[in-house]
């Protein structure tokens, strides 16, 4: 199928929106006052917000990202507080990531305005319609060679 309007093209709306919800969410983040919380963060966070502790490796394959582009990542959370990088007592080549107490900190109110983004976001749309997108998003995730 040739898409000829971007507004009919899945591939243009599914970057569109996600460009227009990390821009928004960005903003909700400075003006709450979690500048030091950045929305490409949130995928490591939420991983570690249920397993703290992971291994660089483990947190990569959690927040779906490749090890070099994820100790990128870690540099800047490490360098905001977030983060702390610690030797694994089982083998000393391996790093463990763990929370600051402001990266626990932060866990609540940084969900909260996630949650209230999105709600706004998705106000008027049936429940049903969300989780039809919402299942073909993850289709189409786990079937991308890319994803995992």
């Amino acid at each position: 199928m040739t898409w000829i309007d971007p507004l009919d093209c899945p591939y243009y709306l599914v970057s569109r929106v996600a460009l227009c919800m990390t821009t928004r969410f960005k903003r909700r983040l400075v003006e709450a006052g979690f500048t030091q919380v950045k929305p490409a963060y949130l995928w490591a966070l939420m991983s570690l917000w249920r397993a703290d502790g992971l291994r660089v490796v483990e947190l990569a394959r959690e927040a779906t990202l490749e090890t070099s582009t994820m100790t990128g990542l870690l540099d800047r959370m490490e360098r905001d507080g977030l983060v702390v990088r610690t030797a694994d007592p089982d083998d000393r080549r391996t790093l463990r990531i763990y929370l600051t107490d402001e990266g626990k900190k932060v866990r609540k109110p940084v969900i909260a305005l996630a949650q209230s983004m999105m709600d706004e976001l998705l106000m008027g749309i049936p429940q049903e319609e969300i989780s039809v997108v919402a299942g073909v998003l993850r289709h189409v995730l786990l079937a991308s060679d890319e994803s995992l």
